[in-house]
């Protein structure tokens, strides 16, 4: 617990996964947490690209009272919004790279510079 972190390239749901996992088996050796210790831990340790996620959360909701799984959702929403921001950037890539092609094509065998 102490040292839990989530991996590069893990999805939250895995994530919260295994979080969950180590907060059970600490239950069954007799400690618990309280939700928002569950809370800030998760936050704490989530990658660097989240921190505006993080920030947002801290200040438009009261940590002390947040569910757990309220939290999960808000946290796989936002996920799920960076991966399709992702997947459009990578379409924009690729159009580009297809007229850049094109372009290229059409201009074979055509003088594109002048000499002076």
């Amino acid at each position: 617990y102490e040292l839990f972190l989530m991996h590069d390239n893990e999805c939250i749901s895995d994530m919260f996964t295994r979080f969950t996992t180590i907060v059970n088996s600490l239950k069954n050796l007799g400690k618990s947490y309280s939700n928002q210790e569950l809370v800030r831990k998760i936050l704490r340790y989530l990658p660097r690209s989240w921190i505006p996620k993080v920030t947002a959360i801290e200040e438009a909701k009261d940590l002390s009272t947040l569910p757990l799984e309220q939290l999960f959702g808000s946290l796989m929403t936002h996920e799920t919004t960076m991966k399709e921001s992702e997947s459009d950037e990578n379409d924009d890539i690729v159009l580009i790279s297809k007229q850049f092609k094109k372009f290229l094509k059409s201009q074979k065998g055509k003088k594109t510079f002048k000499k002076k």
